[in-house]
């Protein structure tokens, strides 16, 4: 079952970080179909956020044909996001890690890394566009 986080520093409406969550959780395939998600209770208590939040959530996840609600029973996958790519992940993960652990001991702090990245990956997807 997912876990979900929230970060306040993000810039991005709760409700849509955990829609987000739950994407990467479909693209990695770490939730499949017929998946529980958490009850809207449990992320309430686990998060300490609006229920109406969670819900709204759920609604996207519906509304995008991702996740639905059973009444009296909880909401559920019923789509995967995964492809043929998901074999390359352990791969791909273990140079990232590589990757991670070199930018640390170069003294790089997490939000320095998370900046690196994204504007590497924003460079080279529009390397790749032109």
């Amino acid at each position: 079952m997912i876990e979900f986080h929230l970060d306040g520093r993000s810039g991005v409406s709760p409700y849509l970080q955990l829609v987000q969550q739950v994407r990467h959780a479909l693209r990695l395939g770490l939730l499949r179909e017929g998946d529980q998600l958490p009850t809207v209770k449990e992320v309430v208590a686990q998060l300490a956020i609006n229920p109406n939040t969670v819900l709204k959530a759920y609604r996207e996840l519906e509304h995008e044909g991702l996740a639905a609600a059973r009444p009296g029973v909880g909401t559920f996958v019923t789509r995967t996001l995964t492809d043929a790519s998901l074999a390359m992940h352990g791969p791909l993960r273990l140079e990232l890690q590589r990757w991670l652990s070199k930018a640390r001991r170069a003294g790089l702090d997490d939000e320095s890394i998370e900046a690196l990245f994204m504007a590497t990956f924003r460079t080279t997807a529009q390397e790749d566009i032109a």
